[in-house]
């Protein structure tokens, strides 16, 4: 099935002579055993019966079965933030003294958690670009263990030459983790181009409604799965099932949505690129943005987040956020309504000067998630905003 059907028709926990129509929601923290031995079984894999709600669950499961099924995985593990799956994955496999590969434009949060990883662990990173398999080969070392890319950077969105970055990992024995989350599934399936990793944050897209947080790992084999499973166990990131719920109910939608975000974001990135308060604009899918040709190759549109720089700078970026009435100055993305924020100061703000000159991110940037709104009452509000 092609995933715009794969989103709809949902994995259903098995029920003999018959199964609702919907996944409902198995609100409790442990099952009960006949057969001891059958439960010490359940306890040591993550597809066996279900046992207690920190393993799986039934719900939980059926997510994690549909979202490694869009994604063309071998199993997934879900959890209850995108930075807890991050945590999850990076936590599970490096260890004190091991070096990490990142591309330089990183979403925040996953670039503290580096940070943290570097002062707390004896971990080591180098930093290169995304599309440069080149530069990933000149930065590995014997102990280098991990590839860490982004399909679509956060906010700037740079594109990941994922064929090529993959690939050159693979050759040198590495593991690739891609997070996905600006894409989705819809716009592009990692392991398709030889990832081992994909993480999302299914809080965005996948539920894309504004009223869950999650995330998940989806893993390419299945002796890897098992063995961060593992460590997910122990270190306790599991999903909630009711916030599983709600994201199955999402994900039944999700094609439709990213067909209507990306139109959106067409019509706003190309306006915008046009305005003389806007010193640049930063989607993909304008001829003049960095990664253009690459993305024009990987996938099939340019994703419903987008950047743009005020000519004002700061001041200009705060006075228009002030000044928006329809979009919504908040956190997050991929929700029905627009969002706006300042990355400097909100999901980039741990970051040093020099760091978030690394990311392409200035003082006067504006991040918008386009939401599914009418795009002429968008930007009516953005217009208004701007004058």
């Amino acid at each position: 099935m092609r995933p715009d059907t794969r989103a709809v028709h949902l994995p259903q926990p098995p029920i003999e002579h018959s199964r609702p129509i919907t996944v409902p929601i198995y609100q409790t923290s442990g099952f009960v055993f006949d057969d001891p031995a059958v439960m010490a079984d359940a306890m040591g894999r993550p597809d066996g019966p279900f046992v207690y709600g920190r393993y799986t669950n039934p719900t939980v499961r059926s997510l994690e079965e549909a979202i490694s099924g869009l994604e063309g995985g071998a199993g997934a593990i879900a959890t209850g933030s995108g930075m807890a799956a991050i945590n999850t994955v990076l936590l599970g496999l490096l260890k004190p003294g091991d070096h990490l590969i990142a591309q330089k434009a990183l979403y925040g949060g996953t670039a503290a958690m580096i940070n943290e990883l570097v002062a707390r662990f004896g971990i080591t990173v180098s930093y290169v670009p995304e599309d440069d398999p080149a530069a990933l080969r000149a930065a590995v070392r014997p102990e280098t263990r991990l590839v860490y890319l982004e399909t679509i950077a956060n906010p700037i969105a740079q594109v990941a030459d994922l064929p090529g970055m993959c690939a050159a990992a693979r050759d040198l024995g590495l593991l690739s983790v891609v997070d996905n989350t600006f894409a989705s599934p819809i716009l592009c399936r990692p392991i398709e181009h030889g990832a081992d990793i994909v993480v999302h944050s299914t809080t965005k897209y996948l539920s894309g409604h504004t009223d869950v947080v999650g995330g998940i790992a989806v893993f390419a084999d299945e002796a890897l799965w098992k063995k961060v499973w593992h460590f997910a166990i122990e270190l306790g990131a599991a999903a909630d099932p009711f916030a599983a719920w709600l994201t199955l109910r999402g994900l039944q939608t999700l094609a439709l949505r990213m067909e209507r975000h990306c139109s959106n974001t067409r019509l706003l990135a190309t306006r915008l690129a046009e305005h003389p308060a806007v010193s640049a604009v930063h989607w993909p899918g304008l001829p003049g943005h960095p990664s253009y040709e690459l993305a024009v190759k990987l996938l099939p549109d340019f994703g419903g987040v987008f950047a743009f720089d005020l000519a004002g700078g700061r001041e200009a970026g705060e006075k228009f956020m002030s000044s928006i009435r329809l979009a919504l100055l908040a956190p997050s993305l991929g929700g029905v309504e627009t969002l706006v924020l300042h990355p400097a100061t909100t999901s980039h703000r741990s970051l040093s000067a020099a760091e978030l000159s690394r990311h392409g991110i200035s003082e006067g940037t504006v991040r918008i998630a386009v939401g599914i709104e009418h795009p002429e009452d968008l930007w009516e509000d953005i217009s208004q905003a701007l004058s």
